[in-house]
């Protein structure tokens, strides 16, 4: 009767039980039926998320209003105030974390999320996700597709690997790379955009509605290509800022 009674307790009073008798994390969350640690919990749009993992990760926006992750995936859940964390965990010794260690385990998330990721030596890939983004990693690509809202700063980093994003809507970009490329679609007509890289390209595409630029376009060893309208010397209220040292450099209207 005990497990019975756990059964019909709503969603968010399931901390108290579960099916092994366990307490869970944190009021929304459901734990994994073959097991996991965690499963699914609700996050309302505009909530915010940090999304910590020692590979990578993919990440889609989905309209149900909750963060989920298959339940082969062995993930933890936490958060204090208004924000929540997943971590998903890397143990060569537990077959359930195996495919963290440098995979791509799949997050499901509120589509209007603020979203964080931090990673390590694998990539992230985030489709979707129409909220503020901070993404982060090191030996591993970041690619952003359909992602953003023209209100916010989207923050795109990594060392050894490229950043590339199609259809990117924010007020602001900085986008960071060392040894890859920086490519950017943009969706909306951002107010800044800093593009950084040292050994590869820097290519932007602006709406084929973007105002004029003042655009810093530099690069040592390659050229520079920039068919974006250039704004009065007086004008710095788009500013573009594209640098590397050995690669090409455009900026241009689509």
């Amino acid at each position: 009767m005990t497990w019975a009674g756990c059964a019909l307790l709503p969603l968010l009073a399931l901390t108290a039980c579960d099916h092994g008798g366990g307490e869970l994390p944190l009021p929304g969350a459901v734990r994994g039926a073959r097991g996991g640690q965690f499963e699914r919990a609700v996050l309302a749009d505009g909530g915010r998320l940090v999304i910590t993992t020692q590979g990578g990760v993919r990440v889609v926006g989905t309209d149900d209003g909750s963060v989920s992750v298959d339940d082969a995936t062995l993930a933890r859940w936490g958060g204090h105030g208004g924000t929540h964390t997943l971590d998903l965990p890397c143990d060569e010794g537990d077959d359930r974390a195996k495919g963290n260690c440098g995979g791509m385990p799949l997050v499901h998330v509120p589509t209007g999320v603020t979203l964080t990721v931090r990673a390590h030596d694998a990539g992230i890939d985030v489709t979707g996700v129409r909220g503020e983004l901070s993404l982060s990693t090191v030996n591993g690509d970041v690619t952003v597709r359909d992602s953003g809202t023209k209100g916010a700063r989207q923050r795109l980093v990594t060392r050894n690997g490229s950043v590339r994003a199609t259809g990117l809507a924010a007020r602001g970009v900085a986008a960071e790379t060392v040894n890859g490329d920086v490519d950017l679609l943009c969706a909306t007509s951002p107010g800044t955009l800093d593009g950084v890289t040292r050994n590869g390209s820097v290519r932007v595409t602006l709406p084929a509605d973007a105002p004029p630029y003042a655009t810093d376009a530099r690069t040592v060893n390659g050229r520079s290509a920039v068919g974006v309208p250039a704004a009065r010397s007086a004008d710095h209220r788009y500013r573009l800022a594209l640098r590397t040292v050995n690669g090409d450099v455009e900026a241009h209207r689509g």
